[in-house]
């Protein structure tokens, strides 16, 4: 296992994944930060909220690509991508809950 730092919404992250996949990780993380600058500043950078709608806006654009590809999703080039999501996915979700229970003790 691995350990790399990841910057979404202008906040640093260290995340594990599978040794190989670092490079992987940080360019799914780069999409995370694309989609939370798309949401302008509408949401302060590295609010959970942001968070969540940057996870809702790209499982929207799957969800739609699958819709297109006749239900099916689309085809996979490198099947470590979705597990590598999924543990991603799981990691933003800690880290909001965490940032959500700071920002309640506040």
């Amino acid at each position: 296992m691995s350990e790399v730092a990841l910057r979404v919404g202008g906040r640093p992250y260290t995340v594990t994944c599978a040794d190989g996949e670092e490079e992987r990780l940080q360019q799914l993380a780069a999409i995370v930060d694309l989609k939370l600058a798309t949401l302008g500043g509408n949401l302060p950078p590295g609010d959970a909220k942001a968070l969540l709608f940057a996870a809702l806006i790209l499982a929207d654009e799957a969800d739609e690509a699958r819709q297109a590809n006749g239900g099916r999703h689309p085809p996979v080039i490198d099947e470590t991508i979705p597990l590598a999501v999924e543990r991603m996915a799981d990691r933003i979700e800690a880290l909001a809950h965490k940032l959500e229970i700071a920002l309640a003790s506040d």
